[in-house]
């Protein structure tokens, strides 16, 4: 065999190597998460504050059992369409810990807007032993942490399946075809008609993963909108600028070529 006929054969034999490696890593490898149309999505996208708002209460409900919002107040809602005294009446259901007072003792009272979203664990370690010592993350950047951000995190929550025949999924673990490595310690926490919405929306799966998702995405970025406008507004001004410093140019420039004729 002459040495053209070996290269050719080596050559075929590393072709048939790859593509049989890229199959079992495409049988191995994760699902890519669902796209889905988000109101807030692109330079003018906003919010969709009924979305926001059952969202909140999905998070309220489930959610907020086991994963805090430590970087948004209550003051924040006032972004979801919630009035000042909507705010307040809501805040007020929560219990959080203040003090010292006179006597030099913590005490509880209810919550105030200025307050940060009560955490359902007082630490880490507690959120472990509750856990099976996984410890819930923190729900407050999730979306903007995640690749793929609400199209990842809705993925997730729609993602919980029966596991496939013959895969034995560890103690403790549920499987999720969407998660990495598929088996995932959070159990499903969604289910149809869990919750009632109080605007006569029904409460499906998809839709409550929808919602949360959306909230999930404002409370990572509160100020998306107001980013947005800004940026608009600095686009506007600039735009105004450049055709007047044209104009200014163009008028000078006349004058100096008359000039010099």
């Amino acid at each position: 065999m002459n040495k053209s006929w070996k290269r050719s054969l080596a050559l075929i034999v590393t072709g048939l190597s790859v593509f049989a490696g890229t199959a079992i890593a495409a049988d191995d490898g994760e699902t890519p998460p669902m796209h889905v149309s988000w109101s807030e999505a692109g330079p003018f996208g906003t919010f969709d504050r009924a979305s926001l708002q059952r969202g909140l209460l999905v998070y309220e409900n489930i959610c907020s059992n086991c994963h805090a919002l430590t970087h948004l107040y209550y003051r924040d809602l006032e972004g979801i369409g919630f009035t000042p005294a909507q705010v307040k009446g809501y805040a007020a259901k929560f219990m959080v810990e203040d003090g010292p007072n006179d006597d030099g003792d913590m005490f509880e009272r209810p919550a105030k807007p200025s307050d940060h979203f009560k955490a359902p664990f007082p630490n880490e370690q507690a959120a472990r032993a509750a856990n099976n010592g996984a410890n819930p993350p923190d729900l407050s950047l999730v979306v903007k942490a995640r690749e793929g951000h609400e199209n990842y995190i809705y993925s997730i929550l729609n993602g919980f399946v029966d596991a496939p025949a013959g895969l034995e999924l560890q103690p403790g673990m549920y499987y999720n075809k969407y998660f990495e490595g598929h088996q995932i310690g959070m159990p499903p926490p969604l289910a149809d008609g869990v919750i009632d919405y109080p605007d006569g929306t029904q409460a499906t799966v998809p839709q409550m993963a929808h919602d949360v998702t959306t909230f999930l995405a404002w409370a990572s970025e509160p100020s998306l909108e107001a980013r947005k406008q800004m940026g608009f507004k600095v686009l506007v001004f600039m735009a105004i600028i450049t055709g007047l410093l044209y104009f200014v140019n163009k008028k000078i420039w006349k004058k100096v070529k008359a000039q010099n004729a």
